[in-house]
């Protein structure tokens, strides 16, 4: 199956390994490059695997809702793009995408940045670190980016570079119900593709609130396992986005992405 193939249905069928690592703390299988728990500022790529992302991802800032972020993503000029998914040699690459609900945080901080400006950020499920950058851009005073891909941190690093910033802070382990941070706020788009995964969030999520007071968005286009669960009656809804066109045809015909604050008790406050 071609790269592009397995792009369009990802949410639809591929999701349980993702899933499956979340709930089991694990991250990809077999990745060929010694497992780090946490990066900071300064850390260095191996040579051989930098080499291999330059290679085989393409720089672009089109196509998406943030024109002014650069990023190394997977595009139809790339080889891995048309080759059968199971000749990329790492675990699933979802971080080379910049999914809906990531682009739809990213343009929302980036166009209110008092929503992050000297506020700790946590990204929880990171992948390519646009929401990241993003915030870094508008001023958060901490960011902290979190993925299980070891990849998907390498990468993050790199798309820093990309856009002239220090790298920030990046742990590769599933920080879901783990004891919780003392974060301003938490970003996380596109992740609630799974019943059992939603749940670990959503109880996570509620518990972050009610101990730390902690501020929660969430990006999602609407897909259905997102509207179904139990977590979108708490739900406000911030602003939509229309999507552009090539992102569309990406993600089975979505059209529009939306950025949402869960605070049962408390309403964002405005800028």
């Amino acid at each position: 199956m071609a790269f592009h193939g397995w792009k369009q249905f990802l949410f639809l069928g591929r999701q349980n390994a993702f899933a499956k690592a979340w709930r089991s703390r694990k991250g990809s299988p077999s990745l060929g490059w010694k497992r780090c728990c946490h990066w900071s500022a300064g850390k260095s790529l191996d040579p051989e695997m930098r080499a291999f992302l330059e290679e085989n991802t393409e720089i672009t800032s089109s196509g998406n809702l943030t024109p002014e972020i650069q990023l190394r993503l997977l595009t139809p000029r790339c080889r891995f793009w048309h080759e059968k998914l199971d000749l990329w040699p790492y675990g699933d690459p979802f971080w080379a995408i910049y999914w809906p609900g990531g682009q739809a945080l990213s343009r929302y901080i980036l166009d209110n940045p008092c929503v992050v400006k000297g506020r700790s950020v946590l990204d929880l499920g990171s992948g390519c670190g646009a929401t990241a950058i993003a915030a870094v851009m508008s001023g958060a005073s901490q960011v902290l980016a979190n993925d299980i891909d070891p990849i998907a941190g390498m990468a993050m690093i790199l798309n820093c570079e990309l856009n002239h910033l220090n790298p920030f802070p990046i742990t590769i382990k599933n920080i879901i119900n783990s004891e919780v941070g003392n974060w301003d706020l938490i970003v996380l788009g596109d992740m609630f593709y799974d019943e059992q995964l939603a749940d670990g969030l959503h109880h996570w999520l509620r518990k972050c609130i009610r101990i730390r007071q902690t501020k929660v968005l969430i990006g999602d286009p609407g897909r259905h396992e997102f509207l179904r669960h139990r977590i979108h009656s708490q739900l406000h809804k911030i602003v939509e986005y229309s999507l552009p066109e090539s992102t569309r045809q990406e993600n089975s015909g979505l059209t529009s992405s939306i950025v949402w604050s869960y605070q049962p008790s408390n309403s964002l406050e405005s800028c």
